[in-house]
């Protein structure tokens, strides 16, 4: 999972890019950069860790940069390098590029090991560099024509941010997997992953790239290439239900009103008597409160979140995970002692968060706890950028329901129902639900 932003801006830049990025940390938190311009060369800083550690004693001499772009990223196990942080860095023929990427080439083994074949070296372990490879390859004077061409070799989720000394240049995929958006006002040109990013300048005017939309940002305006081809919109569900901040507003879906309503949905599919309902926080939050008020069950926070800990999701190792999680969440005993409760939360994954949770509500006293999710079971892979493991790993795709809930602790156990959830969602069918479905629309090692 990675979070990308760009700026263009008639002040200083600096500052503006570190705002825009703290605001997508959620997105990814082993390491951050960003790409600097004074519109004749590139200036690169990067580092491992959050934004505010990276970026803490870094001073600009000269801050006349105009054009910025950044990245945070959540990297897979073993993939946490140095030589992995983007922004990164390609010259070819007398031109200087850079290129931040979020999602995840469904075809990338394949074209890499073309192109190894051809003697081409790799000096990275993303596939954010092979688009950066194929751009400057395709490059002859027209940064546009070099785009459309490599969007025809490149299959999957790829939302990017490019500079060039002179200008940004921003392009979706041609199904919008991931998220991608453009606001500006008087003084500055903003593309991100989030609104967030946008909102934090005092930005109220944007929206959403279309699929296959190439823009470019620079002196003369902003300009839009619309795609060239049909497209069909597949819009990752996922965002709105875990990664996305509670105020995002991805494709008109503002994630906090869809989780919300999905507990409302939740728990007229599946009621249930209880004491007090409680959210695994904070992705589980507007759930619970959906939840609590169509029961009428009080809500409360039985678990009580470490705020300077990060997404257990994204951590590379189930190690790293269980830690996290033990550090991040602890059991409130004077809330929960004592009582039948309702845990929400927006997804089961492997399980072993799950159950972890459940004994240590236990332990608190809690005398009954019944799990409810507000997502349906994820039963497949993601191939499209975000880090989830092989389905032998993923509990939902080796274990019926009833088992889940033995394999987990709880009480009683419900998921919502798949067409529940995507009748909340205008367009629903423009929407990837692969990870609930294993209905792919762009295959795995597909050219």
């Amino acid at each position: 999972m990675s979070g990308v932003v760009a700026i263009k801006t008639d002040d200083s830049i600096f500052q503006k890019l570190l705002y825009s990025l703290s605001s997508i940390q959620h997105r990814g938190q082993d390491s951050t950069g960003i790409i600097l311009s004074d519109g004749f060369s590139l200036n690169r800083i990067k580092g491992m860790g959050l934004v505010n550690e990276v970026f803490r004693e870094t001073s600009l001499e000269k801050d006349n940069y105009k054009i910025g772009i950044g990245h945070v990223r959540s990297s897979p196990s073993g993939c946490n390098k140095d030589y992995n942080i983007e922004p990164l860095v390609s010259f070819s023929k007398n031109q200087e590029f850079g290129l931040a990427h979020d999602g995840n080439l469904s075809n990338y083994d394949l074209l890499k090991q073309a192109l190894e074949d051809e003697g081409i070296s790799f000096h990275t372990q993303t596939d954010s560099e092979l688009i950066l490879l194929l751009l400057a390859r395709y490059f002859e004077g027209d940064i546009i024509k070099a785009i459309r061409k490599t969007m025809e070799v490149i299959k999957g989720a790829y939302s990017c941010v490019v500079t060039m000394p002179d200008k940004i240049i921003a392009f979706r995929d041609y199904h919008g997997f991931r998220p991608l958006m453009l606001g500006m006002n008087s003084d500055n040109v903003v593309v991100s992953s989030e609104n967030a990013a946008i909102e934090i300048l005092d930005i109220e005017d944007y929206r959403d790239f279309e699929p296959g939309e190439i823009i470019v940002i620079d002196d003369e305006g902003v300009h839009s290439y619309p795609a060239e081809k049909e497209i069909s919109k597949k819009h990752c569900v996922f965002e709105s239900v875990y990664i996305a901040r509670p105020d995002a507003n991805v494709e008109n879906v503002n994630s906090y009103m869809f989780r919300r309503r999905c507990g409302e949905v939740l728990y007229r599919q599946a009621p249930v008597k209880a004491d007090l309902v409680c959210p695994v926080p904070d992705s589980g939050t507007p759930s619970a409160i959906g939840f609590a008020q169509e029961s009428g069950i009080p809500f409360a926070e039985g678990l009580v979140k470490n705020r300077y800990m990060g997404r257990t999701f994204i951590k590379p190792s189930q190690k790293e995970r269980d830690l996290a999680v033990k550090l991040k969440l602890s059991p409130q005993k004077s809330v929960v002692d004592g009582k039948s409760i309702v845990l929400v939360d927006d997804s089961i994954v492997r399980g072993t968060t799950s159950a972890k949770l459940i004994q240590r509500m236990r332990k608190a006293g809690a005398k009954e706890v019944h799990f409810r999710v507000t997502s349906p079971p994820f039963m497949y892979p993601c191939y499209y950028g975000v880090d989830t493991p092989d389905r032998k790993n993923l509990i939902a795709a080796n274990l019926s329901k009833e088992e889940i809930r033995k394999q987990i602790g709880a009480d009683s156990l419900e998921f919502i129902d798949l067409d529940s959830m995507l009748n909340l969602l205008e367009n629903k069918d423009n929407y990837c639900k692969a990870c609930f479905t294993g209905d792919y629309p762009v295959k795995k090692d597909e050219i």
